[in-house]
């Protein structure tokens, strides 16, 4: 399993304390990043497109946050893609179980996943392992 940087975005101060323990305990992932809404991980993705290195490869989305949601997101990196010299994968992790963010999170070719909080230890090998 090579190594990858994953990001995190999630305006949950708990989740993010726990799923960062989950990602450094799993092995997987060289490095991660934490962002509590998606206008901070928009604005560090503009500031990373210049390096492959320092872009993730993996990105788990709330849908639900402040200041810029994660719909909002997925529309800006729409925007953005063409200049990313890289693919991102991103995971919709969310404890929304409405069919509707499910049925919208399928409206993105970026979306590989929708990921129903908690997130285990499992879910992140399994997303790690995934190529």
């Amino acid at each position: 399993m090579t190594q990858k940087n994953i990001w995190v975005v999630d305006d949950d101060p708990i989740y993010q304390i726990i799923i960062n323990k989950i990602i450094r305990k799993s092995n997987a992932f060289s490095n991660s990043s934490s962002f509590i809404n998606g206008k901070d991980a928009l604005n560090a993705l503009k500031m990373s497109m210049t390096d492959n290195n320092s872009l993730p490869d993996i990105i788990l989305l709330d849908i639900n946050m402040p200041v810029m949601d994660g719909w909002e997101f997925m529309e800006e990196m729409k925007n953005i893609k063409l200049e990313i010299n890289k693919q991102i994968i991103t995971y919709i992790v969310s404890s929304s179980i409405a069919i509707e963010d499910k049925d919208k999170s399928k409206t993105f070719k970026d979306i590989v996943g929708y990921i129903s909080k908690p997130v285990t230890a499992d879910d992140i090998v399994l997303i790690a392992s995934n190529e």
